[in-house]
C-alpha cells in the first residue's frame, strides 16, 4: 500500500510539513507530561480513523513507558480503571474536541471544570494546541493514505531537527 501523496516529494507540502513540524516543538517543549500528549494524540486518532497517527502515538507510548494495558484500552478510557483523573479530563476534552461535528456545543463546561481542576494555563494552552495539531494531522494523513504499520519511534527527529 502506497500513500495517495508524497508530502515529502512537493515543494509547497514540504515547507507545510516543516512548520507543521516546528508547531509541534512549541508543545513538545511545554509542561504537558509527554505520556498525556501521547495518550491524547492517540485517542483523537482512534476517532479520527488515523492509521498512520494511531501507529505513531501507539508505539511513541510504549517507547515512553506506558503499559501496554493502557495503551489497549485507551479507546474504552471511561471504562477503565488505569488512568488518573487528570488523564481523563485530558481524554474526556479530546473527544469533546475532536467530536466538534457530533456534539454541536462542543467541549462542555463540565469537561472544562474537570482539566482546569488538573491543568495550569500553560498546560491547558498545550492540550488546546495538541488537539488542533493532531486533528489536522490527523486529516492530512487519512486525505493522503498514509499506510499505518511502518513507523519506529525517533524515525522523525531528524526532520524536526
Amino acid at each position: 500500500m502506497n500513500a495517495r501523496f508524497d508530502m515529502f516529494g512537493n515543494e509547497i507540502a514540504t515547507r507545510f510539513t516543516k512548520r507543521f513540524v516546528s508547531a509541534g516543538q512549541v508543545i513538545d517543549q511545554s509542561p504537558l507530561s509527554k505520556v498525556t500528549r501521547e495518550l491524547v494524540s492517540l485517542r483523537a486518532s482512534q476517532i479520527n480513523g488515523c492509521g498512520f497517527c494511531t501507529d505513531m502515538h501507539t508505539k511513541d507510548a510504549a517507547a515512553e513507558g506506558v503499559a501496554a494495558v493502557r495503551l489497549h484500552l485507551v479507546a474504552a478510557w471511561r471504562e477503565a480503571t488505569v488512568f488518573s483523573e487528570a488523564e481523563r479530563a485530558a481524554l474526556a476534552l479530546t473527544e469533546e474536541g475532536t467530536r466538534l461535528a457530533d456534539a454541536h456545543h462542543g467541549v462542555s463546561d463540565e469537561t472544562w471544570a474537570q482539566v482546569r481542576e488538573h491543568y495550569d494555563d500553560d498546560q491547558i494552552a498545550a492540550l488546546i494546541c495538541l488537539l488542533a495539531l493532531i486533528n489536522a494531522a490527523n486529516r492530512l494523513n487519512v486525505i493522503v493514505r498514509t499506510p499505518a504499520g511502518s513507523y519506529e519511534p525517533g524515525m522523525f527527529a531528524a526532520a524536526a531537527g
